[in-house]
């Protein structure tokens, strides 16, 4: 039997481009060592359907990071594509990747989540420092400004003016931070996350090595176990599929849900993989298991006759949708206010 043609995709036009490139040249090195696998690597910028079309692979494994190669763009395309791929779909992807919707949703669910808000140029801010100013739809910490007094909150909210985004300002828990890999819906071991740095940075993640990474970290029960509710919950709430993994800092009070991130890093120094090898699931395994996985939901989908269409994108971005469904594609909702759960 001829060996499946997998199609791994990196790179976009996002900020994360270069993080993108190295996750997907290891997510392809690891389908090579998987075996079983004809193996085709493609650097993408904004491809168009056509233009993805043309690309060959009978699967697709996007290893994109950012507003466009994880936040719901790409997403619709590979559904008009028509060929089985890893991660969630446009909707759940969206939500994930808008950090505002992922805490109204962790809210909805009962799940403790720092107040926020999300200001324009001229809105007022009537949270109290210290505060944390960060994109709305961004990842590896990029543009995240902690602030702890008027003038720092000032100068991090100019640069999203500037820029003429919106910012996400949430009240800043200071604490343990503390990561929860999700695999096919079952929560690996938590990792907790030491760094030098005054926080978790994108040089603290992906350029330095003195960032400590400790593999089920000493916790007390009930600190863990809403953790890993919590996680699988917002997991399921939102819809995703696959593979994703969420971010939550730990205090006095127990845990506090950051966001959830649709397609987490896959390089050397990201933390779902060295959270699957901790639970005896070696990286190619993974990458294996995650594309066969693909294939095999395409083909129940078509056995069932569900269609592989999907809403446009204007669709899956406004309003509820009503509850996840079971092929793993929740709704999402806008949100301007979200305020923690208590």
């Amino acid at each position: 039997m001829a060996d499946m043609q997998v199609l791994v995709l990196m790179g976009g036009p996002d900020g994360e481009r270069e993080v993108s490139i190295q996750s997907g040249k290891r997510v392809a090195a690891a389908l090579r060592e998987a075996g079983g696998f004809e193996v085709h690597e493609q650097i993408i910028d904004r491809p168009t359907l056509e233009e993805i079309r043309a690309m060959p692979g009978d699967a697709i494994f996007p290893v994109l990071h950012g507003p466009w190669g994880e936040g719901g763009e790409l997403q619709e395309l590979l559904e008009v594509d028509g060929r089985p791929y890893v991660g969630s779909r446009p909707r759940a992807a969206r939500a994930a990747m808008d950090k505002a919707t992922s805490k109204l949703f962790a809210r909805a669910a009962g799940i403790r989540t720092p107040p926020a808000r999300v200001l324009r140029a001229g809105d007022s801010c009537d949270l109290p420092l210290p505060l944390v100013v960060k994109p709305l739809a961004d990842g590896s910490s990029l543009e995240v400004h902690r602030c702890f007094d008027e003038d720092q909150l000032n100068a991090a909210r100019a640069r999203f003016d500037a820029a003429g985004q919106p910012a996400l300002v949430e009240r800043l828990v200071q604490g343990r931070e503390i990561t929860a890999g999700i695999l096919e819906r079952d929560v690996l071991p938590l990792i907790e996350i030491v760094t030098t740095q005054p926080f978790y940075d994108f040089a603290a993640k992906y350029e330095r090595d003195d960032t400590q990474y400790q593999l089920d970290p000493a916790l007390p029960d009930a600190v863990r176990d809403e953790i890993v509710h919590a996680a699988r919950t917002i997991y399921e709430q939102l819809g995703c599929r696959d593979v994703a993994r969420a971010d939550f800092m730990v205090d006095a009070d127990g845990a506090w849900f950051l966001e959830i991130n649709s397609m987490p890093g896959m390089t050397d120094h990201s933390l779902v993989p060295k959270a699957a090898a901790h639970a005896g699931i070696a990286f190619s395994e993974m990458c294996k298991r995650l594309v066969e996985r693909s294939v095999v939901r395409l083909r129940s989908s078509r056995r069932h006759g569900r269609s592989g269409s999907h809403p446009s994108a204007a669709t899956a971005v406004s309003g509820s949708e009503g509850a996840p469904s079971n092929d793993g594609d929740g709704g999402s909702v806008a949100m301007e206010t979200p305020d923690g759960a208590e």
